[in-house]
């Protein structure tokens, strides 16, 4: 079971009304995701093979006090403790030389969907502080082209001193709202949605304070743009992974079934991974239908692997 977060229950008894009876009409399992959504995160890393090898990293860590548990769905991640219970992994030296990232073990999940190449052209639309878009310059080798982009200077400004620390060599930062992507074409985007991030909240407590109704709204407006505009500016046969760290189905399958209706030419498939826990996608929410492809999709709460709440779409350019 997850460590409890100190003050649990007060935090618990501050819920708004109107939180909690939204999410007992779609939650399979409320009590669990409260359970979970209030107990303190796993902190997990992964390996910047770029630098170094997994193995030395394992060895160099451990020889620390550090001990390692992969991920089951990303080999080069890992759950990481420590003997003394230290939890500051941004002051080792495998950190400062960027040989690892400090990142929630689901989020490795889009790239790996992603699966981009060495000799690809790909787009992270809202690519800040890096943690996806480092993942994906890994995986293409530092080849190819990597569009890093986002919005906000400050948000740059992290997004490339992790770039720099972790020696991508393949990116070009760009600062612009990613709904104004016009006439280009990508082999793959990722479309990381800024969201109400209610699959984080046992790492950022305010969400639940912050939480709206009219909020939703507006970022669903928000990710519907940005999910267009990929599509529209991906290759035909090319793979655009929409996710977010929310479990709103307003921000979620509700977005990607507007992209299905409204563009034919798109198809949702089946994500799979070794070792991955996943719960159903809602496929009818506020008596309104999903387009039935929406159930390829992957959700996953914060209870399935302990881990952060995500939604992970994968869809393809038919035509």
């Amino acid at each position: 079971m997850p460590t409890p977060i100190k003050a649990r229950e007060k935090l618990i008894e501050n819920l708004k009304p109107s939180f909690i009876e939204h999410y007992k009409s779609f939650c399979p399992d409320y009590d669990k995701f409260i359970d979970f959504s209030f107990s303190y995160p796993r902190q997990a890393i992964r390996v910047n093979t770029l630098k170094t090898s997994v193995e030395e990293v394992k060895k160099s860590m451990t020889k620390n006090g550090w001990s390692l548990e992969v991920v089951p769905w990303c080999k080069q991640g890992f759950w990481i403790t420590h003997k003394e219970n230290r939890r500051d992994i941004g002051n080792t030296i495998e950190h400062s030389l960027g040989y690892i990232f400090v990142q929630d073990a689901a989020s490795m999940i889009p790239p790996l969907v992603l699966d981009p190449k060495p000799d690809e052209t790909v787009l992270d639309m809202c690519a800040a502080p890096g943690s996806k878009a480092t993942q994906i310059a890994q995986y293409m080798e530092n080849k190819g082209v990597l569009i890093a982009n986002d919005y906000k200077g400050v948000r740059i400004s992290a997004l490339g001193i992790n770039m720099q620390r972790l020696g991508i060599t393949n990116n070009v930062i760009t600062l612009m709202e990613g709904r104004f992507f016009k006439g280009f074409k990508f082999d793959k985007i990722l479309v990381d949605a800024p969201c109400s991030g209610t699959g984080t909240i046992r790492k950022s407590l305010k969400t639940t304070t912050q939480w709206s109704i009219n909020l939703l709204k507006n970022l669903s407006g928000i990710q519907r743009q940005l999910l267009r505009t990929g599509f529209e500016n991906l290759k035909v046969g090319g793979t655009l992974v929409y996710s977010t760290c929310s479990c709103e189905p307003m921000e979620n399958e509700a977005v990607v079934s507007w992209l299905l209706d409204n563009y034919p030419d798109a198809k949702i498939e089946a994500i799979k991974l070794k070792g991955l826990n996943t719960s159903k996608p809602i496929l009818e929410f506020d008596n309104i239908k999903y387009n039935p492809q929406v159930k390829n999709c992957l959700r996953i709460w914060p209870y399935d692997n302990d881990t952060e709440g995500f939604f992970v779409a994968k869809i393809k350019k038919t035509k």
